[in-house]
């Protein structure tokens, strides 16, 4: 089955039901069939099946088609994370060698500073109202209009790529992660067999950026008729008045999400009793926030999923009876990740690829028809990723006999900061930048709200003078705002083992 297939099958079951909710605009499941396929014999007049097509844009419509038509065209939708600034918005178009570009009017300042060097970038089309200042080659309502609504007879495999998602790099250099039709809908296809969802019946709220993995989730509310209200941003209070407006069923919440609407004080304003199904993923949760959240939804199933981009969603499932069984039996279980999902195989391993014992921690290692591709022109990363014949995700994990497995620890160091990665390489490389650094070590603390918090570690040079406001100036200008450190620490020295590492886990221990 292709994705083409997914949003054909939703218009033939679910017709005139409404597939998207946007600013009380409703998208019926045949609307949206039919925008797709517009989409998708527009761009066959733009680029041809195998090339790339790339959006930036918040959450809205255009966003839903783009998932669906791109890969109908036989192209690969390339996700940009509008959080990103020009610099690296720039350089993950040209590794992706983009030729279509949408672009929500919002962003046109963005790609404007850059147009010049996207050189690879022969269409850009402008998404909303706004102005674009001559940005764009055309507006994407006009791209649809002169288009049909046929099947644009394109011949697309299950193993094409479908979607191109760039993860942050330990070497600074985002890395894209291929996710054919197939890796794609067998990810839904295992949630599903988990879900508690009813068919055509729920009405789901987006919290999460559709450009981040977990928009996955649209392709099985197509395939189940589940209305979906998409917003172009999380905002709490936004949420709580749409879950009570559309009596909204069930939403997904990365930790900070969660977190942020518990506080808000206007939550006793609102009912939310509509809620059965509230997931949670994106970063580990914090236990006491989980347990609030029980508590304040107390007739809601909870439940929980693990995974990553290059998993295509994800590969363990913490279900509701667990959550229960945590809440009176076994407190100790809030903290799992869950348990190995339907469709895919994990295991713990050591360095060697041998299992570890149950109890003991190791890195988590899957197979399965989810996994990715691999990752775009990157042979060096692929090699290391697939060492031993299985993906590498680079989270250490520990089991206990019934299978929940706890993730206890980043194998390369990675930070979590309001559902988002960060690795810390490529802050440290835009601190050493920083006149009068001599060096510098960035970490990650557990934060209530966000998750984690980067914190940059920094040894001035003998004779210099760096202040935090110099680092954190530095990598405003760099990076994307959520990677910045929130806080410098100032030492007289690193701590390192006899190799001269630098002891991470150390500075996690006296800075937490």
């Amino acid at each position: 089955m292709l994705l083409g297939d997914v949003v054909a099958m939703g218009a033939h079951k679910y017709g005139d039901r409404a597939a998207l909710v946007f600013n009380d605009e409703q998208i019926s499941f045949r609307a949206l069939h039919g925008r797709t396929k517009r989409l998708a014999n527009a761009l066959l007049t733009l680029a041809a099946p195998g090339e790339r097509v790339a959006i930036l844009s918040q959450n809205r419509p255009e966003f839903v088609d783009a998932y669906f038509g791109v890969p109908m065209a036989g192209m690969g939708l390339t996700f940009l994370n509008y959080r990103l600034n020009p610099r690296e918005l720039s350089r993950i178009i040209a590794d992706a060698q983009v030729s279509v570009l949408l672009v929500e009017d919002a962003y046109a300042v963005a790609i404007g500073q850059i147009r010049a060097e996207l050189t690879m970038v022969r269409t850009i089309v402008a998404i909303g109202d706004g102005e674009v200042a001559g940005l764009a080659d055309v507006r994407y309502e006009d791209l649809l209009a002169g288009a049909a609504d046929t099947d644009p007879g394109v011949e697309v495999d299950e193993d094409d790529l479908a979607w191109l998602i760039y993860t942050s790099g330990t070497t600074g250099m985002p890395k894209g992660a291929m996710l054919s039709h197939d890796n794609l809908l067998t990810s839904i296809t295992s949630w599903m067999i988990h879900s508690t969802n009813g068919v055509a019946s729920d009405v789901a709220l987006m919290p999460f950026p559709l450009c981040h993995i977990a928009g996955v989730g649209v392709i099985s509310n197509v395939l189940m008729g589940v209305t979906l209200v998409l917003r172009r941003a999380y905002e709490p209070l936004d949420a709580m008045t749409m879950i009570d407006r559309y009596g909204v069923t069930a939403t997904a919440f990365a930790p900070t999400m969660l977190s942020m609407l518990l506080q808000h004080p206007q939550i006793e304003e609102f009912s939310l009793a509509s809620l059965r199904t509230i997931a949670y993923g994106g970063s580990s949760m914090p236990v006491e926030t989980l347990r609030r959240a029980m508590a304040r939804f107390p007739d809601a199933d909870f439940v929980q999923g693990f995974g990553m981009t290059e998993l295509a969603g994800n590969v363990l499932y913490f279900d509701p009876s667990s959550h229960r069984l945590a809440a009176t039996e076994r407190p100790e279980l809030l903290a799992a990740a869950g348990r190995t999902m339907a469709l895919s195989r994990i295991r713990l391993v050591d360095e060697e690829m041998r299992d570890v014992p149950v109890g003991e921690v190791g890195e988590i290692v899957v197979r399965g028809d989810q996994v990715m591709l691999g990752y775009w022109g990157r042979p060096d990363a692929n090699d290391e990723a697939f060492a031993g014949g299985w993906f590498h995700t680079g989270d250490m994990g520990r089991a206990d006999e019934q299978g929940y497995t706890a993730i206890v620890d980043r194998k390369k160091d990675m930070i979590v900061t309001g559902g988002e990665n960060v690795y810390s390489k490529e802050v440290e490389d835009v601190i050493y930048g920083v006149p009068g650094v001599a060096e510098a070590s960035v970490i990650g603390v557990p934060d209530p709200h966000w998750g984690e918090n980067v914190i940059a570690v920094v040894v001035t040079a003998a004779g210099g003078t760096v202040t935090e406001d110099d680092v954190i100036a530095t990598c405003r200008a760099s990076l994307a705002g959520y990677k910045k450190p929130k806080r410098v620490v100032f030492v007289d020295e690193l701590p390192r083992n006899a190799s001269g590492k630098i002891l991470k886990r150390e500075l996690r221990e006296r800075l937490t």
